[in-house]
């Protein structure tokens, strides 16, 4: 009688679906089927670039780079670090954001509006003063500026340095376009709708931004006491390493961050890449998910 072999777990679905799960949560199968099986038009069509860059294993380093940048303003630091409970709930507010883009990337207008609304909703009630007494508000146009602008610019950053197929100068273009559509929906006026707009407007806060003592906390906290388990620390390290690489200058060296240019480019880079590579790969089973990675 010829026996039958059992077949041991599938390593690259294992880690595929575990990876889903850890950004898109608990809910991520059912929201999945949501956004992608609800007929109706949508904000952008298939051949947009903000599905190319959004739908990216590069969006894990460009996240994590977007989330350091964002922490130099002072107002909006302080806001994250008095309301967003992402020192109690970082995986809980990582889904939260993961299936934001997802919604308003690939969902209905109606979906993607509605999502929208609800994230004001949420920054209308967020409000505060600074260790230092200034007055902050989360529905603050400039604020939400800030935080748009620095996320774009470092999604972007990421795509073309680790993404499978990177933008050309046009696509560059109309991904900031894209993204405009969702800002104005956010209550941003007038957002950038190209990359040298967004350039102009980054170089414009930088008066504005420096690193606060929340600021360093929090890079000390992303960086160095991240909630991940310890089988997962070393590959979190590269995304982090990758993440700082990813910083503009003057920002790494406002968050105290060393950076040596040799060994970001022999080291830092090649292992980047290959964790990009590396995560894509696990989550092809799952392509299609469109539950975008961390921000």
């Amino acid at each position: 009688m010829t026996k039958v072999r059992k077949r041991g777990p599938n390593p690259r679905l294992w880690l595929g679906q575990g990876l889903f799960t850890r950004v898109a949560g608990p809910d991520g199968a059912r929201n999945r089927a949501l956004i992608h099986g609800t007929p109706g038009p949508r904000w952008f069509g298939p051949e947009r670039p903000v599905r190319r860059v959004h739908g990216d294993a590069s969006m894990f380093v460009g996240g994590l780079s977007a989330l350091l940048l964002q922490s130099l303003h002072p107002l909006a630091m302080a806001a994250v670090a008095a309301h967003s409970g992402f020192r109690g709930d970082p995986w809980g507010r990582l889904q939260r954001t993961s299936t934001f883009l997802a919604t308003t990337t690939y969902g209905t207008a109606e979906q993607a509006q509605r999502a929208c609304d609800q994230v004001r909703a949420v920054h209308e009630r967020v409000r505060g003063v600074t260790a230092s007494g200034e007055p902050y508000r989360a529905s603050d146009p400039r604020l939400l500026a800030w935080v748009h602008v620095a996320e774009v610019d470092s999604f972007l950053r990421a795509h073309q340095r680790y993404g499978l197929r990177p933008l050309s100068d046009a696509e560059c273009d109309g991904y900031v376009e894209d993204t405009a559509r969702i800002a104005v929906a956010l209550g941003i006026p007038d957002p950038p709708r190209t990359r040298r707009e967004l350039a102009a407007r980054l170089s414009a806060y930088r008066p504005q931004l420096r690193a606060t003592p929340e600021a360093l906390d929090a890079a000390r906290f992303l960086l160095l006491s991240p909630p991940v388990p310890l089988v997962a620390r070393l590959p979190y390290g590269v995304l982090a390493a990758n993440a700082v690489s990813l910083l503009p200058d003057w920002a790494a060296a406002e968050l105290r961050l060393p950076r040596l240019a040799l060994v970001d480019h022999l080291c830092v880079r090649p292992l980047g890449a290959a964790m990009t590579a590396a995560i894509r790969w696990a989550l092809v089973p799952a392509r299609g998910a469109a539950i975008a990675p961390p921000v």
